[in-house]
């Protein structure tokens, strides 16, 4: 759900993605030259998204970023909270849904067990805040520090990680009012999918940026690919840059979270970025940044962390060892964890 005001923005991004694939000729690289990159760029899970494929015969590349993108469609159509007709939606409309798609039984799997680890600071259960604030800033003349207590206390009685019942055969919703979101860590969980399905294809360079960006192999020049990390607020200022692959020195997967990148409205501290203990925006972090060896643990521990207590979130990082969090506080100075 998308909020009134909002303009999802984006602050990570891969290096390396050179040409975009129309207009290209289709074939065998000619040889002895590297081949030509083939790149898509489009959206994914309402982001902005590309995918940067690096193989020698370029038809067959272009055939299998069709799969990808393809494949990519078929998860959003049990993601998506866009789509009325979404697996998800019809969960949170009739609070039940019987024979899910595996994909869904997985990944909220997932979520749900993350919730657990970080004691409910991840939670999957916060689509009614989502919808509060929504309706909220709808209103004429909304208090631009959005709903009154009273009726956010109202909406956490329907917000609740261990009132989610999973198995293959049927997720329910124990509670009136509940609701599913899992936009804190599907964009990685796509991104997942489309790696393993051009890992299994031989690709020997891969950058995919879904949302949350992997990357294995090379570019087309032999040069690593390279995630650069910004400023939210002043996105010339590049605070840090990391070489991406499975190579030595190499992360393969890179997530981001800010409050920066989805605001409901004029108050910079009103985001998607809820306390679900709370019901207000957390805003101890201005961004954090997770890398990790698959996109989807990167993806759900940047949500937890800039929400969790430090403590707790040092030892939420040491749980899914070796990843690594980029802390940017509210004065622009950035830590890290573990401590560097």
């Amino acid at each position: 759900m998308k909020p009134v005001s909002a303009s999802r923005r984006r602050f990570l991004s891969v290096i390396g993605a050179s040409a975009a694939c129309a207009g290209l000729p289709v074939g065998p690289a000619v040889a002895g030259r590297a081949p030509e990159p083939v790149v898509w760029k489009g959206t994914a899970l309402g982001a902005v998204a590309s995918m940067t494929l690096v193989h020698e015969d370029r038809a067959h590349a272009l055939r299998v970023l069709g799969q990808c993108i393809d494949e990519i469609e078929r998860l959003e159509r049990i993601f998506s909270l866009y789509r009325p007709d979404s697996a998800l939606s019809r969960l949170n409309e009739a609070a039940e849904l019987l024979d899910p798609p595996v994909e869904l039984v997985e990944l909220l799997s997932a979520s749900l067990a993350l919730a657990r680890a970080s004691d409910g600071a991840f939670d999957p259960t916060i689509q009614p805040l989502y919808r509060l604030y929504e309706a909220h800033f709808r209103s004429p003349g909304a208090d631009p520090a959005g709903p009154g207590s009273d009726a956010i206390a109202r909406v956490l009685r329907s917000v609740g990680h261990r009132r989610v019942d999973v198995d293959s055969r049927r997720i329910a919703l124990g509670a009136r009012g509940m609701g599913i979101t899992l936009n804190g860590i599907a964009q990685g969980y796509v991104t997942d999918r489309i790696a393993a399905r051009l890992r299994d294809d031989g690709f020997p360079g891969v950058a995919i940026d879904l949302g949350e960006a992997r990357a294995a192999g090379r570019r087309a020049d032999g040069r690593a690919w390279t995630a650069a990390v910004v400023d939210p607020e002043r996105p010339s200022r590049v605070l840090f840059e990391l070489a991406m692959g499975e190579g030595s020195g190499q992360v393969a997967a890179l997530a981001t979270s800010a409050g920066a990148g989805t605001r409901f409205g004029p108050d910079p501290r009103v985001h998607h970025l809820f306390d679900p203990h709370t019901g207000r925006s957390a805003n101890r972090y201005a961004q954090v940044s997770v890398a990790a060896p698959r996109a989807t643990i990167a993806d759900g521990l940047s949500t937890a962390l800039s929400v969790v207590e430090p403590a707790a979130g040092a030892a939420l990082l040491a749980a899914h060892p070796p990843a690594r969090a980029w802390l940017l506080r509210a004065d622009g100075s950035l830590g890290t964890l573990p401590d560097a």
